[in-house]
């Protein structure tokens, strides 16, 4: 089976690492895709990848794994949909954009609906399989105890605090929480990290980056991984961002400023205020602990670490069921967006 890694934005080489490394066990061949605009924070460049979609045509795939909303058409190749999160409240996440002939879902809360969809779209399958991503959690978790104490002893606390919000500007915690994060570090028994999604605003990673050099107790990180600090941290600060799902899936309790979520099993605000009283209450008596048990049951129940393995082998056997889908009906209003991004199909 030949296959392509599709990256359009940073997020999606954590994402997408478990399953190469199911495909170089398995001695599959692969190709990763990576935007212009990320080229330079490609972790992997020692391996086969391009930028040029002329490329992606002439290697012919039987199947493209996609953690975002677009992929060209016109491309050979199973389309899956493999997701970039777990948010199913933000907007767009059961969108139907046509592009994608297999939906791979994280768990029993995704399957229903999308299966739903299915009934109406009648285009497209969907097989439940667990999301990739969380693969490390069942093979690094305890690599990160040594790190844990470390930064425990060198910055003296007692506690990790990781804030981490939502980019989307009509979501994210950034812009009214900066005062709130500065009086939450004056207890000194926090270390408080401060990690961004890629696409945050920069005015706000500067702002934050500034209040990280001038206080002791934030460390402001840039790395694009975020799952280390999520498992060396006690408590995750954030809003409607998939990384509480996430978060919440480790055991953990999740402070969140007006989250978005029609069903919220954790602490949740709508004033962007008392964050030190919050934490405080949350340490203390993590009163929604055992609403976490839902979650973990509906959104995620797969702690095995093979999510991406049953993703490679529910794509090959798709495939050999049914063959490589050899078009997709789209409209011509969709035919030109993915114009607009990738370009037109070349003549081989």
């Amino acid at each position: 089976m030949k296959c392509i890694l599709f990256c359009q934005n940073t997020y999606a080489f954590g994402i997408l690492e478990p399953i190469k490394t199911v495909l170089q066990r398995k001695e599959y061949k692969y190709i990763w895709f990576v935007a212009d605009k990320i080229k330079a924070s490609f972790p992997y460049q020692d391996e086969e990848h391009t930028s040029v979609i002329k490329d992606l045509q002439a290697f012919e795939s039987d199947a493209i794994f996609v953690p975002g909303n677009e992929v060209p058409y016109y491309l050979r190749g199973l389309k899956i949909q493999i997701f970039h999160g777990l948010a199913g409240e933000k907007k767009g996440h059961f969108r139907i954009r046509n592009y994608f002939d297999l939906y791979l879902t994280q768990g029993p809360y995704f399957t229903k609906k999308f299966n739903k969809l299915k009934q109406k779209h009648k285009d497209f399958d969907v097989i439940e399989t667990g999301w990739p991503k969380l693969d490390a959690y069942a093979k690094t978790n305890l690599q990160f105890i040594d790190t844990k104490a470390s930064l425990f002893k060198t910055h003296q606390v007692e506690k990790i605090l990781l804030y981490a919000p939502t980019f989307s500007p009509k979501l994210t915690s950034a812009p009214f929480l900066l005062d709130e994060i500065k009086a939450l570090a004056n207890n000194k028994a926090y270390l408080i990290v401060i990690k961004f999604h890629p696409l945050m605003a920069q005015e706000w990673i500067d702002a934050y980056k500034d209040l990280a050099n001038n206080i002791s107790n934030i460390i402001f990180k840039d790395d694009k991984n975020i799952i280390p600090f999520l498992l060396i941290s006690d408590v995750l600060i954030s809003d409607t961002s998939s990384v509480v799902y996430e978060f919440l899936l480790l055991d953990k309790p999740v402070i969140t400023f007006a989250n978005s979520s029609k069903n919220i099993l954790w602490e949740n605000t709508t004033e962007y205020k008392n964050l030190e009283a919050l934490v405080k209450n949350t340490i203390n008596f993590d009163p929604f602990a055992n609403s976490r048990t839902y979650i973990c049951e509906q959104f995620h129940p797969y702690t095995d670490g093979k999510s991406s393995e049953r993703m490679v082998d529910a794509a090959k056997l798709y495939i050999k069921t049914h063959g490589v889908p050899q078009k997709r009906r789209l409209s011509f209003l969709r035919r030109m967006k993915i114009h607009s991004i990738f370009g037109t199909p070349s003549k081989l």
